[in-house]
Parts: structure tokens; C-alpha cells; sequence
């Protein structure tokens, strides 16, 4: 497993990250989740990332019962703040309030005494960015958050919460967008932002739902228990997949298996890859329902696809791919 730093900061994260956004606590038990941590960690994989809402909670939990026992300087522990964890007002949100009592509650359900990263998980135009950073701030300065990130936050925003994180001497090193061959809203105006900020990019869904994974066929029913299925997934994540399943889009991403076939690749393995080619790329998250997605998929670290290949994929997905910056969160 290969690592890079993380923007201009002095942390290193592996190259592929493992996530567990719809499945701990939701859609694997618990004994399926800790086999595919502990795959996760026979592979290299040292940066997990979770939030505090996921499965209502419940991820971090299972998180930290599967880290027990690892020796804490070896990994990256990650976790977000924003959305609604309670039925309260302040459930949510970056207030200094919500911030605060959330950081407490994830060290509590993740079993640790720090955050690596705490990343705002949305953008709070209800709070003030003073009072958002000055929480972060002093989060930093009890030790219980190391560095600071942000997620899905626009070129603008991000500019702005530089300016004060500089100030209150915060540590801003990481945004997490959404990026994948058919999502590249992030590069035209988000990566400019974080270079001349030195934030790093780690990056969530980089297999675009599942998408390509290779498993949703053009004229096919759809695969039962998938994430796009309304049966399996939540109106979010049915959204987020749904996009895609458009017979054009599935027709460009089976000649995309074939060149993954041809460079001695699986597609997902073609799809992380594609991701990590991107330097300012510090880590690409996956997630798995079983601990052998997990050993394949951690195989496109170290990929390094030739220019040709990525002209390929580009003329093959010409006219699909979405790059919007206003779609950005």
C-alpha cells in the first residue's frame, strides 16, 4: 500500500481509505464489518473514514469495536459533523454547541482519545464561520482533533474558511468531495481553491455508487440487494446511483470493462486507479459488503495507467460526464 501526504500538511494517508458509509450498521452485520476492517488492515490500509451520522450512529460504534486492539499511532481515524444526530435544534449543524458535544459523543463511540481528521460535513450557512472554527479551534488545542477537513464545501467557502483558519491557527489540510470518471465536479474550481490553500483531496465514491463496479448491465434488470434498487438503498443513495442508469451511460461503462480486461484490470480496480491518477488525489475511499471486495479493490494502489488509457477513457465517456461546479454539495 502506497501513502501521500496530505496537501501541503505533514500527515500521510493511505492511498486507498476505507469507509463505512452504507454498510456498518445498515447493510452488513457486525461480524462481516470487522472481517472487512481487519481485510482492510492486512491489505495496508491505515485511513478509515466514518461520520457521525451514518446508520444513525451506529458506524462509528462498530468502527471502533473493529479497531480495538490496534495500536492507534498506526492508523488515521477520521469522522465528520453536521447533520442531524438527535431530535434536538442543536442535534445539527456546526454550531460551537453541536460541534463540541458530537466531537465527545464520536471519541465515545469510536473507543479513542482523537480524531485525526474532523471534518465539517456540509456547509452551515445558518452559523457563522467564526464560531465554526473557533469550536475547531479549540478542539485542536484540547488534542482531541488533530487536523481539520472539510466536505463537499464550494471554491468560495473554502477560500473563506482558509482565511479563518489561518488566523485561529487551525490546521485546514483535507476536503472531501465526490469524485469518480463520470463526477468530476471537484477540478474546475474546488482543486484551485485547496492548492493555494495546501489542502489535499480525499476523495468518496470514486466507483460513482457502485456504478462502476461493472454490475448494472444496459437492458438488464437490476442486480437485487444493489444500491441503486429502491429495495436496498436509501431515496438519497437512489438518487446518487439513479443518475446513471441510463442505457448510454451503461453501454460506455461496459466497453469500459473491456479496457479494464485488456490493462489486467478489474473495472473497479480501473476506476480507483483513474482517481489516484489525479495528484492533488491524496486518497481514495472505498467501501465493501465483504472482505474480499476489500483485497481486490486495495489492488489499484500503485496503478499507474498510461496517457493513452486515460484518453481512452475519456473519449469513451465524452458527452456523459458531469462537471458542474455548481453541483458541488
Amino acid at each position: 500500500m502506497n501513502h501521500r501526504k496530505l496537501g501541503t500538511s505533514g500527515l500521510h494517508l493511505s492511498e486507498i481509505a476505507y469507509g463505512n458509509w452504507i454498510t456498518h450498521g445498515a447493510q452488513v452485520d457486525n461480524d462481516t464489518a470487522h472481517a472487512c476492517v481487519h481485510a482492510a488492515l492486512d491489505v495496508g490500509i491505515t485511513t478509515f473514514d466514518t461520520a457521525d451520522v451514518y446508520s444513525d450512529t451506529k458506524a462509528e460504534m462498530v468502527l471502533g469495536q473493529a479497531l480495538k486492539g490496534v495500536h492507534r499511532a498506526d492508523i488515521e481515524l477520521c469522522t465528520k459533523v453536521c447533520h442531524p444526530t438527535g431530535t434536538g435544534r442543536n442535534a445539527r449543524g456546526l454550531s460551537r454547541k453541536h460541534i463540541m458535544e458530537a466531537c465527545h459523543a464520536s471519541l465515545n463511540r469510536l473507543q479513542t482519545d482523537y480524531i485525526d481528521i474532523y471534518y465539517a460535513h456540509r456547509f452551515d450557512a445558518t452559523v457563522s464561520l467564526e464560531e465554526t472554527f473557533l469550536a475547531f479551534s479549540d478542539l485542536v488545542r484540547q488534542g482531541k482533533v488533530l487536523y481539520v477537513g472539510i466536505s463537499e464545501w464550494t471554491a468560495d467557502q473554502i477560500a473563506e474558511g482558509a482565511i479563518l483558519a489561518r488566523e485561529l491557527k487551525v490546521p485546514l489540510v483535507a476536503s472531501q468531495p465526490q469524485y469518480s470518471m463520470l463526477w468530476r465536479v471537484m477540478e474546475a474550481e474546488v482543486v484551485p481553491a485547496c492548492v493555494r490553500e495546501g489542502i489535499g483531496q480525499v476523495v468518496w465514491s470514486p466507483l460513482a455508487q457502485g456504478i462502476l463496479s461493472g454490475k448494472y448491465l444496459p437492458g438488464q434488470p437490476m442486480p437485487e440487494g444493489s444500491r441503486a434498487s429502491t429495495a436496498a438503498g436509501s431515496p438519497f443513495m437512489n438518487k446518487l446511483a439513479g443518475q446513471w442508469l441510463r442505457t448510454e451511460v451503461l453501454e460506455a461503462i461496459t466497453q469500459l470493462s473491456s479496457m479494464a480486461s485488456e490493462v489486467g484490470l478489474t473495472l473497479p480496480q480501473l476506476a480507483i486507479a483513474w482517481v489516484l491518477q489525479n495528484p492533488q488525489v491524496s486518497s481514495a475511499i472505498i467501501g465493501a459488503s465483504k472482505p474480499e471486495q476489500v483485497i481486490e479493490n486495495a489492488k489499484a494502489a500503485g496503478i499507474r495507467l498510461d496517457r493513452e488509457v486515460m484518453m481512452q477513457i475519456d473519449r469513451v465517456l465524452e458527452g456523459l460526464v458531469e462537471r458542474d461546479p455548481s453541483k458541488t454539495g
